[in-house]
């Protein structure tokens, strides 16, 4: 087996096998957020050449994020069930094979059924939820770290692939565009199908920073059906407030996220006379500084108050959209926002997976965090749909950009609502 001579080989260069499988999940993480984003670049494209409107496209970009964010709780199931490898490997596959037939689509329900419901699907398999159990199985310390790592590749996918994505589209169109990512995806598979693995015993190791010398206890039985996994975790999670905060932030997250900037920010730089080319680049600026933004929150969430943090990143996020509108859309003025926001972009993530795990357990920590990454999902669903009526019905996307801002200002305040966790008691 390839990862077991992989194992041995980074062992006797104390290299543990854990950062491999941090480097395939990224990799994985990193190519799948060029597809989830690619939409973003598209949306013109397809309304010279199909005639359909910003709503209805937006609509099926809607579908998309609604399923994959109600995925995120059966697809944590799904991954102790039956293992990453295995989940990871359909879950590309089902989005390969979408975007394969999207190739010969003429029709605005073919959107809907292909880059809505089965890109939805295939996506929401893995999620966030793939890296969170990556770094709660795999390591027990620099697990933060972890975290804002394989978030951060969010980031790092649209820097790589949507300058690029943009500059095939407008000189070779947008199918040429989509088979790259095809032909990425594979890659990804590959590299998932070769060294992936589900658990540290797999190979023969511990947890990274797990010193421990007692025998490794066996995995826990996943024998329960896949909803009824899901849907316990929620009604007990459901009990607690700490929960709906976290779900309530996480969706105005989404909203603020990937539902408004990621899907109608290249569109609205249109609007003000932008090329699409310059305003890929824009949001591949902004990946740059989110990459050191979320590494570094998932640093500091390993020392830090969680709940702070929170606290520090949607208020920052809340003003940024709000000076949007009043930059005049000039390059200094949308550089200045590309750093402010893009610090800030997914550096929600690390202090929200920590408080997840410490308040559920390790052992619930990705279910748990499923549901709540659903409540970013809608969120996103809400604004794709929402920011695309208003280009239709007023012309303009600045009210939805208005909005994001106000909702980030209260997901702020409301975040300070959680307790302080209890200390545990000294023996």
């Amino acid at each position: 087996m390839i990862s077991t001579w992989l194992s041995a080989a980074l062992s006797r260069k104390n290299i543990h096998y854990g950062w491999v499988m941090v480097g395939v999940t990224f990799l994985t993480a990193l190519i799948t957020a060029g597809t989830v984003g690619a939409p973003g670049v598209f949306i013109v494209p397809l309304q010279q050449e199909f005639g359909w409107t910003t709503a209805e496209i937006s609509g099926a970009l809607s579908i998309r994020f609604i399923l994959f964010g109600l995925m995120a709780p059966f697809a944590a199931a799904l991954l102790n069930r039956y293992g990453l490898r295995n989940v990871t490997l359909s879950a590309l596959l089902i989005v390969v094979s979408a975007l394969v037939v999207s190739l010969a689509m003429t029709q605005v329900w073919q959107l809907m059924l292909l880059w809505g419901v089965v890109i939805g699907i295939g996506t929401g398999m893995t999620a966030l939820v793939l890296g969170a159990t990556v770094a709660a199985r795999w390591f027990v310390a620099r697990r933060g770290l972890v975290v804002g790592i394989l978030t951060a590749s969010v980031a790092t996918g649209q820097l790589l692939f949507l300058p690029l994505l943009a500059h095939l589209t407008e000189r070779m169109g947008w199918r040429i565009a989509l088979a790259l990512i095809c032909a990425m995806l594979g890659i990804a598979a590959l590299a998932v199908a070769l060294v992936m693995r589900d658990r540290p015993g797999d190979v023969g190791l511990r947890p990274f920073g797990d010193e421990s010398t007692a025998p490794l206890p066996p995995p826990p039985p996943n024998t329960a059906p896949i909803m009824a996994a899901a849907l316990g975790t929620l009604r007990d999670a459901a009990k607690t407030r700490v929960f709906w905060i976290l779900f309530a932030t996480f969706f105005i997250c989404g909203a603020s996220t990937n539902g408004l900037i990621q899907v109608h920010l290249i569109p609205m730089c249109l609007d003000f006379g932008i090329p699409q080319v310059q305003a890929a680049g824009l949001l591949a600026a902004m990946g740059v500084f989110d990459f050191v933004g979320t590494i570094g929150s998932g640093w500091l969430s390993d020392r830090y108050d969680n709940r702070y943090l929170l606290f520090w990143y949607y208020g920052l996020r809340g003003l940024s959209l709000l000076f949007l509108p009043f930059t005049d859309f000039s390059f200094y003025g949308l550089s200045l926002f590309a750093m402010f926001y893009g610090l800030d972009w997914i550096a929600t993530v690390p202090p929200t997976v920590r408080l997840t795990a410490q308040r559920f357990g390790p052992e619930r920590a990705n279910l748990v965090f499923g549901w709540i990454f659903a409540g970013h999902q809608l969120g996103a669903a809400t604004a794709a749909f929402g920011a695309g009526l208003s280009r239709t019905v007023w012309a303009t996307y600045l009210p939805a950009f208005f909005a994001a801002g106000v909702l980030c200002i209260i997901a702020a305040l409301i975040v300070l609502a959680i307790t302080r966790a209890p200390k545990p008691a000294m023996a």
